[in-house]
């Protein structure tokens, strides 16, 4: 189930994921199945078993393990009319059907592909005169970010310079046509008369070409600029942080005042709607 469903969506997760790490990842998931289906008892670990305990492991290998041996909850019905597969008198391990394990697994890269977001990130205190900020840190409130220039849809040099003497908001969002990201896009098209209205631009940048943010722009009557960072330079100078340990890009927004200082960082995964919401009410005080 979980390959099946790998392959019909395999265009959405490669532009987030990578070949490579998709692959990478479902066949962890592959080893953490055979695992719990094999004849063998595994060794007798403590009651309790740190995630750190198992250093060379895969990921989701280890993952699975912590899971089962701290007690990952699910419901009784899944374990009727089996037989344990795995067991010893000090620290028995509840056996798991191969389609339970396939929803668990299933269940665990997607909430993580799609859910799982980092805490916001803590912003300084803001001075007199604005700080620049150094690269590869992390940009927070009261900086002013490192420039760039980049490609817009239309394959035309863009500059942050550009939009200096005018608040501008940019926002960088995982890929074009994922789920997440075109509520967004579209959450932002729906409100750009307001933001129009507050004096302000809007610039969203991704790691897609210019000729897919150009299809992305047109689909869904997209206004505002959109920017290729190929290979995500420009996302690691502004130090915006990665989900899934570091595997797929994060989503945040930075608004910029007229003097190019930023005035408010915003991360959210689960509702991408809300950064007009608070985006729209800095622009007012402004």
């Amino acid at each position: 189930m979980v390959l099946r469903f790998t392959m019909k969506h395999q265009k959405r997760l490669n532009p987030v994921l990578g070949d490579r790490r998709m692959r990478s990842a479902f066949r962890h998931a592959k080893k953490a199945i055979s695992f719990y289906l094999s004849p063998s008892p595994p060794p007798n670990p403590p009651a309790k078993l740190p995630l750190q305990t198992l250093p060379k492991q895969p990921f989701f290998y280890r993952y699975f393990t912590f899971l089962t041996l701290n007690g990952f909850p699910l419901p009784p019905q899944a374990f009727s009319s089996l037989s344990p597969l795995h067991s010893n008198s000090q620290n028995p391990i509840s056996p798991l059907p191969s389609t339970c394990l396939q929803i668990i697994t299933f269940s665990i890269l997607w909430s993580h592909l799609l859910f799982f977001a980092p805490l916001p990130l803590p912003s300084s205190s803001s001075s007199s005169s604005p700080k620049k900020a150094s690269i590869f840190a992390k940009v927070s409130k009261g900086q002013v970010p490192p420039p760039f220039t980049l490609k817009d849809q239309d394959g035309k040099t863009v500059s942050l310079s550009k939009f200096k003497g005018k608040p501008v908001v940019v926002y960088f969002y995982p890929a074009d046509e994922t789920p997440g990201c075109t509520k967004q896009a579209c959450a932002f098209r729906d409100s750009y008369e307001k933001f129009k209205k507050a004096g302000a631009q809007v610039v969203g940048i991704s790691g897609d070409d210019p000729s897919s943010h150009k299809a992305f722009a047109k689909k869904y009557r997209l206004p505002f600029t959109l920017l290729s960072d190929d290979g995500n330079k420009v996302r690691k100078d502004w130090g915006v942080p990665a989900d899934l340990f570091g595997t797929l890009p994060g989503r945040q927004t930075y608004v910029l005042d007229k003097k190019g200082v930023v005035q408010l960082i915003y991360n959210n995964q689960f509702q991408p709607e809300k950064h007009i919401d608070e985006t729209l009410k800095l622009l007012q005080t402004l």
